[in-house]
């Protein structure tokens, strides 16, 4: 059982939810990625997904855009994304990292080699954007020989060859995205979501984690209520465009402990 699995299994026979935040590594400053990784973990996040940079993420909003630029601009890399997570991983071998990204920098690394360096951090797990579950099976059966589950995405668009599709090649956990859009945008529709979810959650026979128009605590609950974990990413994002450096992880911290705490209010398993 991987670590991610692990956590689910944990969290659902106390009836909790998991709580995913993103950040894009790199930014603001490479030299806060680590730091914010364990006020994270500090602040209630169960899985951490961490966001390689890449200079075309087309499925992310002008939010998460801005950070991978700065992150870029830094001098971020793939690899350097690698070294981030095993510097983590020195003090930190409970908490699983997902690694969310496109399949470029992948591709120029090379699939073995990119799962072998990332087992070698301590990836648990890898979203890739555009790798289409239909297209990827040896690259998903690689990862899971090596311990990483391969996670992807479902949207209130996705065609029954999809589900079928990730039911077949997707382990972990599955990212519903709950709006028809890039990420940070639009409204949250709950009773759309919660009529989806169940239906999902039996197709596929894992845990769905709901992201996409999350922005306070209050959306938190709403979408907790039935889903197994709640994702949260440009709204840290802004967090951290807004803070001043000195106190960019401390406001993190901050924001997502509010998370944490209606996320914990929540009695029950999901609806």
């Amino acid at each position: 059982m991987s670590r991610i699995q692990s956590v689910f299994q944990r969290l659902q026979a106390s009836g909790r939810r998991a709580l995913i935040p993103f950040i894009t590594a790199g930014d603001p400053d490479p030299e806060l990625t680590v730091p914010l990784m364990h006020a994270l973990v500090e602040s209630g996040a169960n899985i951490i997904e961490l966001g390689v940079p890449f200079s075309d993420p087309m499925a992310d909003g002008p939010t998460i855009q801005r950070a991978s630029g700065r992150a870029l601009a830094k001098g971020m890399s793939l690899r350097k994304v690698l070294d981030l997570v095993r510097t983590f991983r020195a003090e930190d071998g409970d908490t699983p990292v997902v690694l969310m990204g496109y399949a470029n920098p992948i591709e120029a690394m090379g699939p073995d080699r990119f799962v072998a360096a990332a087992s070698d951090a301590g990836v648990d797990g890898v979203l890739v954007v555009d790798y289409p579950p239909a297209e990827c099976e040896a690259f998903a059966a690689v990862a899971k020989a090596a311990g990483i589950d391969p996670i992807f995405l479902l949207a209130p668009t996705s065609t029954e060859q999809r589900f079928d599709d990730v039911a077949k090649i997707g382990s972990g956990y599955i990212y519903y995205v709950s709006l028809k859009g890039v990420t940070g945008s639009g409204a949250l529709d709950f009773n759309d979501v919660a009529a989806r979810l169940p239906q999902i959650r039996a197709r596929v026979g894992m845990p769905v984690g709901v992201g996409f128009g999350i922005r306070d605590a209050e959306s938190a609950r709403r979408i907790g209520e039935v889903a197994d974990a709640v994702v949260i990413g440009s709204r840290i994002i802004e967090e951290l465009e807004n803070s001043p450096r000195e106190q960019a992880v401390a406001n993190v911290k901050a924001f997502l402990r509010n998370i944490r705490t209606a996320l914990d209010q929540i009695e029950g398993a999901p609806r």
